[in-house]
């Protein structure tokens, strides 16, 4: 913030305050460059009510569902965002949200904090090991490959699908690729999601994807809530359909669907996939970095057009 004010014309709230309404739109008709955070919602209306004056939105994080991108574009208004300073932290909340939802971190650190230290009946509450087991990515963009090179140090199978094969990916890594995604779902011990929301996507795991998986399957997603039809999921972990799950995301952020809440065999977070002081520093200075080059040539280091 102090970096930005010190550039350019700073609007903005007072610290640990938000705009929102119609004080957002007050503050919006003096801007020519609009800076939200990922979670701000930047719909049809809102770009409706931009001046003519705004040219570009830049957010402060790598997805853009938040963002009505076809209604910036028909105003206009160019998109960017931060992608590449994100990937290593997702992808070390993936792999350690394996290692949570399949030892049972939770129920475990629950029970000690009821003074409930049962060691003895050693065969109780067992969880599973990721060492050596089959691991299915699901997207093999960089927080998809980010996540293979740190699973590849636990020594699991690597198997992923995407919308087509990444032979350089598949070189740097001992991994095998899966045309089908329901074959990738049958095979593997974990899931992890880290494709794009899309049209295609939505609900890309259903009740049925979750019918496909082993019964001991823990499936992860640090990607998009929407990607997983939620009240399914809370379903399968119920009946115990699936064995586990470890969630950052979540279809109705938020807002959990009705039950997840009180499920022992998942691991839920809300939404830290790049909440370490470092990463935050690097989004916000990739933040500066696409409106500096914006303003200085008019293009973007990061631009978003779909």
């Amino acid at each position: 913030m102090n970096i930005m004010q010190d550039k350019y014309d700073l609007i903005a709230p007072a610290p640990g305050e938000r705009f929102t309404g119609d004080a957002l739109i007050a503050a919006l008709q003096g801007a020519d460059i609009f800076a939200p955070l990922f979670f701000d919602a930047v719909d049809a209306t809102l770009i409706s009510a931009l001046p003519e004056r705004t040219k570009l939105i830049v957010s402060y994080g790598v997805g853009t569902n938040h963002i009505d991108i076809a209604a910036a574009t028909a105003r206009g208004i160019q998109v960017a965002n931060t992608p590449d300073v994100v990937t290593d932290d997702t992808a070390d909340l993936a792999i350690g949200l394996m290692i949570a939802a399949g030892r049972r971190f939770y129920t475990r650190e629950q029970q000690l904090r009821r003074g409930q230290w049962n060691n003895q009946d050693y065969l109780s509450g067992l969880g599973r090991k990721i060492t050596g087991k089959t691991l299915g990515i699901v997207g093999m963009g960089r927080i998809g490959q980010a996540v293979a090179r740190r699973a590849a140090g636990f020594d699991m199978s690597i198997i992923y699908h995407a919308r087509s094969r990444k032979p350089k990916a598949e070189n740097s890594v001992n991994m095998s690729y899966r045309a089908d995604l329901d074959s990738l779902l049958r095979e593997a011990d974990f899931i992890s999601l880290h494709t794009p929301l899309t049209d295609d996507t939505h609900h890309m795991i259903g009740a049925r994807e979750l019918d496909c998986m082993k019964s001991t399957a823990i499936l992860i997603n640090t990607g998009r809530g929407p990607l997983v039809h939620e009240a399914d999921l809370v379903t399968a972990l119920k009946t115990g359909q699936i064995a586990g799950a470890g969630l950052d995301v979540y279809e109705f952020e938020p807002q959990l669907a009705e039950g997840m809440a009180t499920l022992e065999n998942v691991t839920i977070l809300p939404h830290i996939g790049t909440a370490t002081i470092e990463t935050r520093d690097d989004m916000a200075m990739r933040v500066i970095a696409n409106i500096d080059q914006f303003c200085h040539d008019g293009t973007l280091l990061d631009p978003v057009t779909s």
